[in-house]
């Protein structure tokens, strides 16, 4: 716990610094107006507001400057108004009002990464890997994905359905209607399977994640486990802190993960501590193109640790690290790439995925014969139909 600790300060000690950093440019930049970037800046700001044809109100071309910025950034950083911030916090917190789905726009597309657990999405059945091609009437292109995501937030906001048009893998197109509601995520899921093997279904890496799994591991000190299974499929990440101490909790020693970024505090070497818990039992970890950001974190700390072995799919291969950045005025914020991180091994997975140590599609699976020689190897358990939890079984019982 000690360690936990540590990884909490450093965290908030990352804020601070980068919150400090934030100041201190400020300043500076206000010290050095006659400079020609920024007094060009001004001018054009000035001149558009005097001369341009129609009214332009100064405010918008501040927030169109702003959003260039962002524009010409990675996909994960932007600029956050105070619902917006407000919004994240509360998904921290570990409730989300939306759609209930997880988005990237790498290659100026925007990508589902995750739909979130019992949310409008998931029970409409969008998948991770989905690429959407229209929001209501409007064709999604390069030129359109700051306004598509902001109009997404703006009908969530105001309560209004929203229209989607997505392709799926072999050029299936499929249309969606969604209607955005409170959506509570609970951090973890824990079931006992086979009738000895402890299963944990990581939800969130929010704030109370790493308390949820120690709390479950106090519930099962009764239990002759044969085997855990750490399900992070779906899982879009979260806070890094929580991935760095939930890895903890299972390793003894070694490093989980590096950080590398420009400034002082973005650059870290996170190792293992004493205790763990779960010692010497096999472990599984099952990934699959949905699991992103801390939750590869998580997974590549236990493959290359060799604590577990991963079963499923490529992971997405999100390998940056963001911070939220409060600003002075209006309770904005800036959430930032500000560093980028290795494996243990340093291999940088970034638009290239983790892969599992026994690659399985749950499609797959359940079309083949393969399925029928796992049941032969397991007992009879509640979700006979989910193949990767199958493989999962089987692993742990040929291990034991």
């Amino acid at each position: 716990m000690m360690q936990f600790t540590r990884y909490v300060m450093c965290f908030i000690l990352g804020i601070t610094v980068a919150f400090s950093l934030n100041l201190s440019s400020s300043e500076q930049h206000y010290k050095t107006q006659s400079e020609y970037t920024y007094s060009l800046l001004l001018d054009v700001i000035d001149t558009v507001h005097t001369y341009y044809f129609n009214d332009v109100d100064r405010q918008d071309l501040i927030e169109y400057a702003i959003e260039g910025i962002f524009t010409r950034l990675d996909p994960y950083s932007g600029f956050l108004n105070a619902t917006d911030y407000q919004s994240i916090n509360d998904s921290n917190n570990g409730q989300y009002f939306g759609y209930g789905f997880e988005v990237a726009t790498d290659d100026d597309q925007i990508t589902i990464i995750t739909p979130y657990a019992n949310s409008p999405a998931a029970r409409a059945n969008i998948l991770p890997g989905d690429k959407v091609l229209q929001l209501n009437n409007t064709l999604i292109d390069q030129s359109n994905l700051t306004e598509i995501l902001t109009e997404i937030k703006q009908h969530s906001i105001n309560k209004l359905p929203i229209e989607l048009t997505i392709e799926r893998e072999a050029e299936e197109i499929v249309h969606f209607t969604l209607n955005p509601e409170l959506i509570h995520i609970e951090s973890i899921t824990a079931k006992i399977m086979n009738s000895n093997i402890g299963y944990i279904r990581l939800n969130s890496f929010q704030d109370d994640a790493t308390t949820a799994i120690i709390n479950q591991a106090k519930l099962w000190e009764q239990q002759d486990l044969g085997g855990i299974i750490i399900d992070v499929r779906n899982n879009p990440g979260g806070l890094l802190g929580q991935a760095i101490s939930i890895a903890d909790l299972f390793l003894q020693q070694g490093l989980i993960v590096s950080t590398e970024g420009r400034f002082f505090d973005a650059n870290e070497n996170y190792y293992a501590s004493h205790p763990t818990i779960f010692e010497g039992i096999p472990m599984v970890v099952l990934i699959n193109k949905g699991s992103a950001s801390a939750s590869e974190v998580l997974a590549a700390a236990l493959q290359e640790n060799n604590r577990a072995t991963l079963v499923g799919e490529t992971s997405f291969g999100k390998g940056t690290v963001q911070s939220l950045i409060p600003m002075l005025e209006m309770g904005n914020a800036i959430k930032l790439t500000i560093a980028k991180y290795s494996t243990p091994d340093g291999n940088d997975i970034h638009s290239k995925g983790i892969e599992p140590d026994i690659k399985i599609s749950n499609d797959a699976i359940l079309n083949s014969d393969y399925l029928d020689i796992i049941e032969q190897t397991t007992a009879q358990y509640d979700e006979p139909q989910d193949g990767q939890i199958s493989s999962a079984i089987a692993w742990i019982t040929t291990h034991n």
